[in-house]
């Protein structure tokens, strides 16, 4: 990991730290997520993009699902700029997501309760809509049917 992720030497960092630790300063790093322009959010995801394979998968499912809990929680409107954020760099460099356990992610995902499903998949839907039919063909690719269906795609 070099010097300059910075969020990725973070992400790594967070994701050694026990639950009680992790999911408050987690969540002021998404506070300060969202008043970054538009550009420094894409750096933070990429590198966010960068770092995540480099965890082991135990230490990173925890992450993840603690960041999905924190999503749910905030704004539509601060959940839609994050996972637009992150949909399309994946549909502009659909190979940043290869190595990740996307079926581990998925598992992760279903672990939630049906509220939070519910909250994180309509916002997916809605925001995959919204690209046009060349990104949403990407993205389609990429997603497992088992996830497709999932999230009703």
């Amino acid at each position: 990991m070099s010097e300059k992720n910075f969020a990725g030497n973070i992400i790594i960092s967070l994701a050694d730290l026990p639950e009680f630790l992790r999911k408050p300063i987690l969540q002021k790093r998404l506070t300060e997520f969202f008043s970054m322009s538009a550009t420094e959010r894409l750096e933070i995801i990429n590198n966010a993009l960068q770092a995540g394979p480099t965890i082991p998968f135990d230490k990173f499912s925890r992450l993840f699902r603690t960041w999905l809990e924190i999503l749910c929680s905030i704004s539509e409107e601060q959940r839609n700029i994050m996972f637009l954020t992150y949909i399309k760099e994946i549909s502009e460099n659909p190979h940043k997501i290869i190595s990740f356990n996307i079926d581990g992610i998925f598992e992760v995902y279903l672990s939630l309760n049906q509220n939070q499903k519910n909250l994180i998949s309509d916002s997916i839907k809605k925001l995959i809509n919204t690209l046009s039919e060349s990104k949403k063909k990407i993205i389609y690719l990429i997603i497992p049917d088992i996830v497709k269906k999932e999230l009703g795609l």
